[in-house]
């Protein structure tokens, strides 16, 4: 295929997709569910064709190109031959810029269907009303919509106690538009975008991924050679052993060097980029519905304050006839004199123009509101969702699926864990006071985490069948104070599931009998 017919080809897909808005209207009802998840899967199956015939066609490294065939220096250029040489240059350059702007389109695309199709398989699955057994949607669409007994009568589950939030799907950049959706944000919005971006980067302690050697050896021709080489990470202790067993005892090592790597929480960029874009658009739809009742709780004269805005937006891009439209010193100074004069003629502002004290606190309030609570509403909703995620799976599910955060790692160390040292406690009060979302404070979150992997070790080779959700609500209930009917409400659990896995957790961690204790050996061993 050439080029220029591929990059058309995915930008016009990507095109269809953005027209297609995605609608969540009756998803618990499995013709809708099953639609929009074929509807996504098809897509993803599509873009990730289009990926591998760009990765064939040398996408990947666009600009090489430049270095091979475009660019010649100035000294072998006639002087005739200056502009058409330019020319060429440019022709490369735009062809090579248009390959690698529609390759990050389709990556970014391909990330943000991974997590759509993610949290619809979490939030849902079938069950074969024949033999009862489940299938996930992946494994349904591969038997065609059979079960192995030969059935073709399914009931669809929604599985409550998983982690998903459905909701963000429709704000995904699903057709890899996510520069123009990141540009389209509030002031208040740019700032969440950061901070969610810095949480899903967090880095881990950098580890040793490979070492460069430059040695120098004696051939078996006795001639003395300089070699550089590269040694795994599992040589990180004995390089120097190795490096003798393979090149003799007489080998030198001039230059050493450890490349590390420090990979983030979520270890993508598209990745990162799209689930941050999608928890803050849809914290700012959030935000949209509830801040008038925040505001009409907490400021003193809620008509008062949207009349004050009002007046700024009235004339916040006029100019006036009769002043020099370059001359922006003039033109500020009007529009500061015209809204003195406005709010002046609603009793807000006196004479000399001072502010009164009311709505200067009123004013300040709201900044605050937004500041501390607005902003860390995204924050507080991937956390959460991050941490739930973490504690009601298991550590081989995490292995083998990618669930609703794609390329999350396994398991956390001390460093990445430092983000969830945070706990909004007044964010969580207020989407729990304005909006249906449940979500409970838990404090230490970090060290929760950290006794979620340890107890992950410990029963890592016995046999016992944990529910994990209800193990992660139990590990909550015995590292903190937080009531069980609580912690039942928001993991949408049984509090009796809650109870038996707490037994089992107590049992795990202080056996009582010697049948227990010698069972705990042979786990460890």
């Amino acid at each position: 295929m050439e080029e220029s017919v591929l990059v058309n080809k995915a930008e016009k897909y990507l095109k269809e997709i953005s027209n297609d808005s995605i609608r969540l209207d009756n998803i618990d009802n499995f013709g809708n569910f099953k639609s929009l998840y074929f509807k996504l899967d098809d897509r993803l199956n599509f873009l990730q064709d289009l990926k591998d015939d760009m990765d064939a066609q040398g996408y990947t490294t666009p600009f090489t190109s430049l270095s091979r065939y475009g660019t010649k220096s100035v000294a072998e250029v006639a002087l005739d031959e200056v502009g058409e040489n330019s020319r060429h240059n440019q022709i490369f350059r735009m062809k090579a810029n248009a390959k690698k702007n529609i390759l990050d389109r389709v990556k970014s695309a391909i990330d943000s269907h991974k997590i759509a199709i993610g949290h619809l398989k979490q939030f849902g699955y079938v069950k074969c009303d024949s033999c009862y057994k489940k299938y996930s949607m992946d494994e349904y669409r591969r038997n065609d919509s059979k079960c192995s007994c030969g059935s073709e009568s399914f009931t669809f589950k929604i599985n409550k106690e998983a982690t998903h939030r459905l909701e963000i799907i429709p704000y995904l950049p699903l057709s890899g538009n996510y520069m123009v959706l990141m540009s389209q944000f509030s002031n208040y919005g740019r700032e969440s975008l950061k901070k969610v971006l810095n949480i899903l980067k967090q880095e881990r302690k950098g580890v040793v991924k490979t070492i460069s050697l430059v040695i120098r050896f004696k051939d078996d021709n006795n001639r003395l050679v300089r070699k550089n080489i590269t040694l795994d990470s599992e040589y990180v202790n004995n390089y120097e052993e190795e490096v003798r067993r393979i090149y003799g005892n007489s080998v030198r090592i001039e230059v050493l060097r450890f490349h590390r790597t420090k990979p983030a929480i979520i270890d993508d960029k598209h990745a990162r980029t799209a689930l941050a874009i999608a928890y803050v658009r849809y914290c700012e739809h959030i935000i949209l519905n509830i801040k008038d009742d925040i505001l009409k709780r907490r400021l003193s004269d809620f008509k008062r304050i949207n009349i004050y805005d009002e007046v700024l937006s009235e004339f916040e891009n006029q100019t006036p006839d009769f002043i020099d439209k370059y001359d922006v010193d003039a033109i500020e100074a009007w529009r500061e004199s015209m809204i003195q004069k406005k709010l002046n003629s609603y009793g807000f502002m006196d004479n000399f123009g001072n502010m009164v004290r009311s709505l200067k606190r009123d004013l300040k309030i709201r900044d605050n509101i937004y500041k501390n609570i607005f902003v860390n509403i995204a924050s507080s909703l991937i956390l959460w969702d991050m941490f739930r995620y973490y504690l009601t799976t298991s550590n081989n599910s995490r292995k083998i699926e990618s669930g609703p955060f794609p390329y999350i790692r396994v398991e956390l160390d001390r460093e990445q864990r430092k983000v969830f040292q945070i706990t909004y406690t007044k964010v969580i009060s207020t989407l729990n006071d304005f909006t249906d979302i449940k979500i409970i404070p838990v404090y230490e979150m970090d060290l929760l985490l950290y006794e979620k992997f340890k107890f992950e070790k410990q029963i890592k080779n016995s046999n016992i069948k944990f529910n994990h959700v209800a193990l992660g609500a139990g590990l909550i209930h015995e590292n903190s104070d937080i009531e069980l009917e609580e912690i039942s409400n928001a993991f949408n659990i049984n509090e009796s599931k809650i109870k038996k896995e707490i037994k089992n957790i107590n049992h795990i961690k202080n056996p009582k009998s010697d049948k227990s204790k010698k069972f705990l050996d042979l786990i460890k061993k």
